[in-house]
């Protein structure tokens, strides 16, 4: 599976950003898909996932804020991040694999095995 973010960049507090994941080269409307984000000097962490029946789980820090949706589709995986904060400052990686549905609901980093490259989001 080949991932390859988009959509970040620069934004205000209290602004909004739209990222989008592009997949390719596996059947995309069964995986498990993932963003997770990786601040300076932290460890990189999962902020949400997405079943392959459409069922999301999230992060404490980015619930209310963020929401994860797939367009199997367009194979395409989206994130809209609003009420953005400074601490959302962070590289944002897009994820997938082939996980059943308790282990999405429950996925850590480990978990993935295909990442894309990382797109930045830097709040100020």
């Amino acid at each position: 599976v080949q991932l390859v973010e988009s959509g970040g960049g620069s934004v205000q507090v209290g602004g909004s950003l739209r990222l989008s994941c592009k997949a390719s080269g596996a059947t995309f409307w069964h995986y498990c898909m993932g963003w997770l984000r990786q601040a300076p000097e932290k460890k990189r962490e999962v902020d949400a996932t997405i079943e392959a029946n459409g069922q999301t789980t999230y992060a404490d820090s980015v619930v209310g804020r963020f929401s994860v949706s797939r367009d199997n589709s367009k194979n395409t995986l989206y994130l809209q991040m609003n009420s953005l904060k400074p601490e959302d400052t962070a590289m944002y990686y897009c994820a997938a694999d082939s996980l059943v549905q308790w282990r999405c609901a429950r996925a850590s980093v480990p978990d993935f095995g295909y990442w894309g490259q990382g797109t930045q989001v830097t709040v100020s």
